[in-house]
């Protein structure tokens, strides 16, 4: 064995809490939808906290509902396809032997995210509503035996979030929302595990105690070389938060409206599973490989339940929305989301040891929107906006999970007024993602390093029903 192979360390404590799982930053890469209203869409949700143009105001800010004159039921569909693909640079694994496997292919895919929201006022003053929508969410998935599949394969997580809320109209000029929140979130993180890496970890450790060069030691690694588990981590939670909003009329044609959404706490518990593959070795090496082999299965990549604890973002937002004339509307919104609630993200096995540990550090992020609406005729109204969308993702702490960053939204949209009772909105956008570099190097738990950089950008339609009745 060269002496290339001799110097690579292996860390034994590393095995158990990184490997295991790769580094799981799906909770943290920018993964809220702000896909609410295929209307909203139109404009980049420019202005949603001071529209209140349908229903679908109960989400961007329940005031709002103070401006929908009788009942309303709206249903929306969104259609989100992002891609995610990656390049090599200099990504290397960890221990000669391994294959260091191709670029993932398109991490992206075809998302389906729905809504509905139901408002009803029960007199001049007051009105109520209930929205569904799913806030929070995110799928990618590489292909097997990528180069980065030790730090993660597939990443899921799905809410939905059930929204009652009620209007107060305060003033002539002034409206008050408050609303409560139900929200289940599920999460499913995979990843293959250098399992060659933990022989060779328990190899040095006591009691084995084998020294590293030795013929034994060499033995090993040459007749062990290449081996994999898969690594599985479910589990879900259900949380509770609330949102308020005030709307003010600046005049008749003008208004100003601002939203705070609360954090939501969560507990996750779940299950983290392994599927560890069976060494085939010669004879002579079988009773203390075997004897590693089940030690690893036993201490530290074994089944168990797992916990987590997690803060989901507050968000608030401040709007502009004016009626320049008979055809134009212009709008503007500024949105504020608290990433650095999440500063890591821990998994803790049902004994109470730490199965993985990664710090996360993500910071506090912005998203600037300008938006225009122009009166073509009595039943089509033409949409577009502007926004750009910072990421809460440093470079420093960037993963494969979601390589995310700063994003530019260029959006369209229209409407169409079949009847006074039925509108139909429809909606597009184009999202251009900056090129993210990434170096993830777990070398020293036998992970490998991911070296190179991220090309993305995602297109989304939207479809939206608005009927009155």
């Amino acid at each position: 064995m060269t002496n290339r192979f001799v110097r690579t360390p292996v860390s034994s404590a590393a095995i158990a809490m990184i490997v295991a799982l790769g580094a799981t930053s799906s909770f943290a890469a920018g993964f809220l939808i702000n896909e609410s209203s295929a209307s909203g869409l139109g404009n980049a949700f420019a202005g949603g906290a001071a529209a209140a143009e349908d229903a679908t105001t109960l989400w961007s800010n329940a005031a709002g509902m103070s401006r929908i004159r009788g009942r309303q039921a709206v249903g929306a569909i969104h259609l989100i396809t992002p891609s995610i693909k990656f390049n090599n640079e200099a990504s290397s694994q960890s221990l000669p032997g391994t294959p260091l496997g191709g670029n993932g292919g398109d991490a992206g895919g075809l998302n389906v995210v729905p809504n509905l929201y139901l408002v009803t006022p029960i007199d001049s003053q007051w009105s109520v509503g209930l929205g569904v929508s799913a806030p929070w969410g995110l799928v990618t998935e590489y292909e097997d035996g990528w180069i980065g599949r030790f730090q993660a394969i597939k990443s899921s997580i799905k809410t939905i979030n059930v929204n009652p809320a009620v209007s107060w109209k305060a003033a002539p000029n002034l409206a008050l929302g408050f609303g409560l929140n139900f929200q289940r979130i599920e999460a499913e993180f995979t990843n293959q595990v250098n399992y060659s890496a933990a022989l060779l970890g328990a190899a040095v450790r006591p009691p084995a105690s084998i020294a590293p060069g030795s013929p034994t030691f060499n033995a090993i690694a040459q007749s062990t070389a290449g081996l994999e588990s898969s690594a599985r981590i479910e589990g879900s939670d259900n949380g509770f938060g609330w949102n308020a909003g005030v709307l003010f009329d600046l005049d008749d044609k003008s208004r100003v409206g601002a939203q705070y959404r609360s954090s939501i706490k969560y507990t996750i518990n779940g299950d983290a599973t392994f599927s560890n593959p069976t060494p085939v070795v010669p004879p002579a090496l079988a009773p203390v490989v075997g004897a590693l082999s089940a030690g690893i299965n036993s201490t530290l990549l074994f089944n168990t339940g797992v916990s987590s604890e997690v803060k989901i973002p507050a968000i608030f937002n401040l709007s502009y929305f004016a009626t320049l004339n008979d055809r134009w509307d212009l709008m503007a919104d500024a949105q504020w989301t608290q990433w650095s609630t999440i500063e890591n993200l821990t998994f803790v096995r049902d004994n109470g040891t730490v199965l993985q540990s990664t710090p996360e550090n993500f910071k506090d992020s912005w998203k600037f929107a300008v938006g225009a609406n122009y009166r073509y005729s009595s039943a089509w109204m033409l949409r577009g906006g502007l926004a750009f969308d910072q990421s809460p993702v440093q470079d420093a702490y960037r993963t494969p999970r979601l390589p995310d960053n700063d994003r530019t939204w260029l959006t369209a949209g229209a409407q169409y007024v079949a009847s006074p009772q039925l509108k139909f909105d429809f909606g597009g956008a184009y999202v251009w993602v900056k090129k993210a570099a990434i170096n993830a190097d777990g070398s020293s738990s036998g992970a490998g390093v991911l070296n190179g950089h991220y090309n993305g950008n995602t297109v989304i339609l939207s479809a939206q029903a608005n009927y009155a009745f």
